[in-house]
């Protein structure tokens, strides 16, 4: 079976998406719920995600384990899997890491470009790593199956959560920085040692995090997949475009500036180019998604490499990191490391 899966959206979510889901063969979507919201506001979210679910029952359902990938492909559906891109939806109460997961969080960022209780994001001058919390919290999260994800997060605290957690991580949505030196990308050998692990990458097709911006094209970006499994490995390569369809320019703002300032932070933009950059002309929407197959055997890909890129690398990373973990002394002893 080869399925397709895209490992990080944040679109305005309509039936109109959901229906190009279908029409582009899609399995499955980790959709970001939250940003800076808090646990209450995430809440509200996952109830708005139950009225789609209600609302469109032959789309979309909730995805909760690997198998729900499966059961989407067998039935012409997609998956749904929530993920936060920030700590705060747990706000300063590591019990609610249990809590999140629950309700069917399945991915959590340790921060999101600032530093936060956890850890340093990528666009701090000094990334002191994983804090007390930081590590306390990883634990947890490799204890229930809510997956570690260090998209926007520093060099170091990446490292240190690759090394302090006793289940691989993810990089949700980012690129090697030796192709294109991003804040938000990945060096070469925090890559290897995220293979090393065990762990994924999914390669990002948002503008910023590309060699050329909006008018990167296709091959561009597949002969830097090509790469990236170089680094990470065969089985640790997938896609997370970071698609952002339809949102308005209101809603990047919210992403880079939350509430933490009073000024305007343009992030990975810039005064003069604010708002969402537009997607390059091979990447609109998930009708497209199928279609980096091509540039990927054009890369030099064996077709069961390009198979696990397109989305059985994340199927099997589901199907091994959604559940609870079984502890044994030697993990308990390192978890409280």
């Amino acid at each position: 079976m080869s399925v397709l899966i895209d490992g990080l959206q944040y679109a305005n979510w309509s039936e109109g998406i959901f229906r190009q889901m279908r029409a582009g063969g899609v399995d499955a979507v980790h959709v970001t719920i939250a940003y800076h919201e808090t646990f209450r506001e995430t809440v509200l979210n996952i109830e708005r995600w139950n009225r789609w679910f209600e609302a469109h029952p032959d789309l979309i359902f909730q995805g909760r384990t690997g198998a729900d990938v499966t059961l989407a492909h067998e039935t012409g559906r997609t998956a749904i899997f929530f993920g936060s891109q920030n700590p705060s939806c747990i706000e300063d109460d590591i019990g609610l890491v249990e809590v999140l997961h629950t309700l069917g969080l399945r991915f959590m960022q340790l921060s999101y470009n600032n530093q936060s209780l956890l850890a340093s994001g990528c666009y701090e001058d000094d990334d002191t790593g994983l804090t007390r919390m930081g590590r306390a919290v990883v634990a947890e999260m490799n204890r229930v199956g809510l997956v570690v994800d260090m998209s926007h997060s520093g060099e170091r605290s990446t490292r240190e959560a690759i090394d302090q957690s006793t289940r691989p991580i993810a990089i949700t949505h980012a690129n090697p920085a030796s192709w294109h030196p991003a804040l938000r990308n990945k060096s070469d050998d925090l890559l290897r040692a995220l293979g090393e692990g065990g762990g994924m990458l999914g390669l990002s097709a948002y503008p910023h995090h590309l060699l050329s911006g909006s008018a990167c094209t296709l091959q561009s970006w597949c002969d830097m997949a090509a790469r990236a499994v170089d680094l990470v490995g065969p089985e640790g390569v997938g896609i997370g475009t970071d698609l952002c369809q339809d949102q308005p320019d209101s809603i990047v703002d919210w992403m880079r500036t939350g509430r933490w300032t009073k000024t305007v932070d343009y992030g990975e933009g810039s005064a003069e180019a604010p708002g969402f950059p537009p997607m390059p002309d091979w990447f609109h929407d998930n009708r497209d998604l199928a279609g980096i197959r091509g540039g990927l055997l054009a890369a030099g890909l064996d077709r069961a490499t390009v198979d696990g890129v397109m989305g059985g690398n994340w199927h099997a990373f589901f199907n091994r990191s959604f559940g609870a973990q079984s502890a044994s002394p030697g993990m308990q002893s390192r978890a409280a490391e």
